[in-house]
Parts: C-alpha cells; sequence; structure tokens
C-alpha cells in the first residue's frame, strides 16, 4: 500500500520493512545513556558535593534518563549503514544529544515558551530555577563541543569539520535563528512558518546525519540526499508534534504541555488539519526516498524511521 493510501490517522512509511529487532536499538540506546552520563559525571574531587551541585544535577536532569534517543541514534544508524564501526560514534552521537538537550531547556524557559512539563516531568526552569537553567543549557553546549574536539579515533581534519557543523547548527544560522523566529519573527506566511521550522526541528536532524557521513567519510552525493532526508522528515516531525498540541490533547500521553501553539501562525493553524495531514503524507514520503538514494538497501536506519512514524497522531482526540 503506498503512503498516499494509507488513511489519514495512520501515516507509516517504508511498507515492506520488518520492525527493528528491539535488542539492537536498546543495546545502543544503552551505549548511548552510558556514554551520557559517563561526560555528566561530576569530576572525582568534587563528588562528595553531588547532592548540592544544583548546576550538575540540572545538567543531568535536561539529558539523562528521558527522551527517544532520536538524534544520537540516527548517527550511530547512519554511520553504520555507511559502513564506519568507529568507536567515536557513540561520543558523536552524545555530543549532538547534549546540544538538543540544551535547547529544549532553553525553549521551555519562561521567556521563551513558558513550559511547565517536559517528557512527562516538570520542566529543567521549575525544578532548579532560571539562572541555573541558563548556566546548564552553556555547560551543556560547551561540554557537547569539547567531546568532539577530543573525539579518540577521529583525524584531525575530521575533528574539525564535526565542531565546525556542530557550531553551525546552534548559531544563527540554526537553533538560536529558529528560536528568534518563532518568538519574534514574522510568520504569516506559509514559507515563514516552514523556514522557522526547519530551523528549530530540521536543523538538529540534519546535523545528525551530516555528523554520520562526515565520520563514515562518506561521498558528497550521499550527504546530500541524507541532508535532503533530514529537510524532510524535520517538517513530518515537525507536523507530527504540532498535532501533539493540539488542544485537547492529553498531557499525560504527550509528555508535555498541550495548546501552546493555539495561537501561533503553525502550518495547522494555516491550512488546517486535513491539508496539513496531506503534507505530512507527503513529507514522509519524501524521507523515504531521500534515504532510499543515500543509502540504498540497507536497513537498519530506514526501519528506526518507520518506527518513529509508523503512526502519527493527528489531531485532538473525538
Amino acid at each position: 500500500m503506498s503512503i498516499q493510501a494509507r488513511r489519514h490517522e495512520d501515516v507509516g512509511i517504508f511498507d515492506g520493512f520488518p520492525v527493528q529487532p528491539p535488542n539492537e536499538l536498546d543495546t545502543l540506546r544503552q551505549a548511548i545513556e552510558h556514554r551520557l552520563g559517563h561526560w555528566l559525571n561530576p569530576d572525582a574531587a568534587r563528588a562528595d558535593l553531588l547532592n548540592a551541585d544544583l548546576l550538575n544535577a540540572a545538567m543531568r536532569a535536561a539529558a539523562l534518563g528521558a527522551g527517544k534517543r532520536m538524534r544520537p541514534l540516527l548517527v550511530m544508524l547512519v554511520a553504520r549503514d555507511l559502513g564506519c564501526t568507529s568507536p567515536a560514534l557513540v561520543d558523536v552521537a552524545c555530543a549532538v544529544e547534549l546540544v538538543h538537550a540544551a535547547s529544549l531547556i532553553l525553549d521551555d524557559m519562561p521567556c521563551m515558551d513558558n513550559a511547565l512539563l517536559r517528557r512527562g516531568r516538570p520542566t529543567v526552569h521549575v525544578q532548579f530555577g532560571e539562572d541555573v537553567t541558563i548556566l546548564a543549557a552553556i555547560a551543556l553546549l560547551s561540554r557537547a563541543f569539547g567531546i568532539l574536539a577530543a573525539a579518540p579515533d577521529v583525524p584531525p581534519a575530521v575533528r574539525a569539520r564535526l565542531v565546525a557543523r556542530l557550531a553551525e547548527t546552534v548559531g544563527t544560522q540554526g537553533l538560536v535563528q529558529g528560536q528568534y523566529l518563532d518568538l519574534r519573527g514574522n510568520r504569516g506566511t506559509e514559507n515563514d512558518i516552514a523556514v522557522t521550522n526547519e530551523l528549530k526541528t530540521g536543523v538538529l536532524l540534519g546535523v545528525a546525519v551530516d555528523m554520520a557521513a562526515i565520520v563514515a567519510q562518506a561521498e558528497d552525493t550521499v550527504a546530500a540526499s541524507l541532508r535532503a532526508f533530514a529537510l524532510a522528515a524535520g517538517h513530518a516531525f515537525q507536523l507530527r508534534d504540532d498535532f501533539l498540541d493540539v488542544a485537547g490533547n492529553d498531557s499525560a500521553v504527550t509528555g508535555k504541555d498541550t495548546g501552546k501553539d493555539a495561537h501561533k501562525a503553525t502550518l495547522i493553524n494555516a491550512v488546517g488539519q486535513d491539508e496539513a495531514r496531506r503534507r505530512l503524507a507527503l513529507h514522509l514520503h519524501d524521507a523515504e526516498r531521500h534515504l532510499a538514494d543515500a543509502l540504498g538497501p540497507r536497513p537498519d536506519t530506514r526501519r528506526f524511521v518507520d518506527g518513529l512514524f509508523g503512526r502519527v497522531p493527528t489531531g485532538a482526540p473525538n
């Protein structure tokens, strides 16, 4: 059955691929969790201060024990599908996840989106205060760049490319600009909304696949197809997130506040839910096509992405 033929409330991709073996993903997630714990563990000299160290506790609350680990898993799965088995992959993946964690806790701040719930728990600023949260975000970003700069088993020139690519993702070409546009920009047209969504959501998926391509030293044509996949998947992911935000959804199910975008210029608000569902299906179709161009028949990444989007919530419950 083609993606266009599926029911709107059951949007899926990559038909015919079996479900990813759970032990494989569990093993990768465990490796990521273990390494994140390593990078966010206080120095031995400060271990006795752990209970009083709010900054470290805030960093750990932001990055550990929650989330699907979609971005770091993409780094590792794409690189493996490209034939790379470098032991540095898990550190590169962790760097991407720490940037993601920093962006979330800043987005949730009262002066930004003013969110109280994230991943089913109080947001970091609610738990630790705004001052500690800002410092924790800076520390997470610093740690991410430090991890890349010292990544083992990676040639210096490749490390430099990784650091430069992550800097683009964080700065005014990426996350910072996306959040600014979300808060202060003109989002009156569909193109404005698309640009903001690309910068807020697509860039982190893009950097995940770019990091994999850089470490694997993939050909330019492969890297271009991966970036096209990330762009399409980013639009799909943002639409999925917008549907989850629709007023009437249960925060206990979504894991975060709902109705926050009711008065924002989202694509759902601009074109309506039916048209947004149609575009979600098209984005997923494009993601499938570009990923197949990049990776061919190698199935690991494709099965993983299918698991993420195999069933997409598309509005408030009846």
